[in-house]
């Protein structure tokens, strides 16, 4: 392992030690004699991991909220989000292949306990906060498909820990697979849906053009926020930093720049996919339901009871369903491995590798499923809009660091972002504080 000299001087704190995910940790060859193209391709996988982020359940129900009631609005926000994530991510892999630590192991090195304590703890509200959303989602999916109460789909989405251990047993390019195939399968899924709902192409293409109204109307801005934390997720910061490393990328500066550009590659093709599937999510429910008067739909099933009849069709909910569980399955997987990169970053945890993803796992889904079962059919729709403004409020927390480590010079070294892009994160971090401190406003003052 690539140890920093204790005697070199730096603007870390520790040496660098034992990496999150160790069991996978630079298990995946780079082909550092092939061609280029393959060497590119061998670096595709983590984006699309992280681009999942998008397309969880929590951001299903917020972009069916604001499509059923906006319109086409809020794509320009679905845009922005965008655009953020793909400055952020690219952060999180120079933070990674510039410094060796993941989010959570920088946060620990760098900040004395009093502050990295509290960072850990709202980096587990926010992975409790999309925890809730994925076993909604799945559990939702579950009893679309197949009409399994959704008390029971709770228990079954806590499996996918096995899941996980399985496929990386075999390797964890099997995990990327299984990731990937699952977004095809979903974008084949609203594919279909979004030609049979006919949306109005010229007011899709204007709701990506901003609006004054986003921020002075509270419950649009409410909405926007809520998109913006499903979008930009703060557990996938943590997460793209992490597995960044499970490429066996060389560590000399050269061979650390060309990794840098094939992990900057991989995550900005996945993230601008993902938007294409974020935005369908919102133009479907713009074209089905706010363009039939149904400006008031906010729960998954109810819009899947909806679809049949709006799009003349008996297999658009079947779709729908089909799409929803992917996510859900999607999400559960990335979402647990941020829960470990963040438990041993943080915490420092030595345990064998089975053992910590279920602890990291039971730390996420038992309150996930108690905050499940409690709400039960009724209210998950409020639930899940809401754990994606928790999110939101959550994204402050990550994104300062992340930003302030990868413009110091002494902690990046070769690698320090450029000041143009630190400026662009900077800016980016700040709007996202100040959106929150409207949003908090506008709660407090009712």
């Amino acid at each position: 392992m690539d140890i920093v000299n204790p005697n070199a001087k730096t603007g870390w704190r520790h040496e660098r030690e034992e990496a999150s995910l160790s069991d996978v940790y630079r298990s995946v060859q780079t082909h550092k004699h092939g061609t280029r193209w393959r060497r590119i391709a061998a670096f595709l996988g983590p984006g699309y991991m992280v681009a999942v982020g998008y397309m969880d359940p929590g951001n299903w129900a917020t972009s069916l909220a604001g499509g059923s009631k906006f319109g086409y609005a809020l794509l320009t926000v679905a845009l922005l989000s965008n655009l953020m994530a793909i400055v952020l991510q690219s952060l999180c892999a120079r933070l990674a292949i510039g410094s060796g630590r993941d989010l959570a192991q920088a946060c620990r090195d760098a900040f004395p306990k009093y502050v990295s304590v509290p960072l850990w703890a709202f980096a587990e509200v926010a992975i409790i906060a999309t925890d809730i959303a994925e076993v909604i989602g799945t559990a939702i999916g579950l009893n679309l498909l197949f009409g399994i109460p959704l008390e029971l789909g709770v228990l079954i989405t806590s499996l996918d820990v096995f899941l996980i251990l399985y496929l990386q047993k075999i390797g964890f390019r099997w995990v990327e697979a299984f990731v990937i195939a699952l977004l095809g399968i979903i974008a084949v899924c609203f594919g279909v849906q979004i030609f049979l709902a006919d949306p109005e192409w010229g007011a899709v293409i204007r709701g990506f053009f901003p609006t004054t109204e986003i921020v002075s109307n509270p419950e649009m801005l409410y909405l926007a926020l809520g998109i913006l934390g499903a979008t930009v997720m703060p557990h996938n910061l943590y997460l793209h930093s992490g597995i960044v490393q499970t490429r066996a990328y060389g560590h000399s500066v050269p061979e650390k720049r060309e990794a840098l550009t094939y992990a900057t590659i991989d995550s900005t093709i996945a993230l601008c996919f993902a938007l294409l599937i974020n935005a369908s999510i919102l133009i479907l429910a713009a074209a089905a339901f706010h363009a039939n008067g149904k400006t008031d739909v906010v729960e998954l099933g109810e819009a899947s009871a909806l679809l049949s009849p709006l799009l003349g069709l008996a297999i658009a909910p079947t779709l729908f369903g089909i799409a929803l569980l992917c996510c859900g399955l999607n999400s559960t997987v990335t979402a647990t491995l941020a829960g470990q990169i963040v438990m041993e970053g943080f915490l420092k945890i030595r345990l064998q590798p089975w053992v910590r993803r279920l602890i990291t796992r039971a730390i996420a889904i038992i309150p996930a499923a108690f905050v499940t079962i409690w709400y039960g059919d009724q209210g998950t729709a409020e639930l899940l809009i809401l754990t994606q403004v928790v999110l939101s409020l959550q994204l402050s927390f990550a994104v300062f660091p992340l930003v302030m480590f990868t413009a110091s010079k002494a902690k990046m070294g070769a690698l320090v972002a450029p000041r143009w892009l630190s400026a662009i994160a900077y800016v980016i971090a700040v709007l996202i504080a100040g959106l929150n401190v409207k949003l908090l406003f506008d709660f407090v003052t009712g």
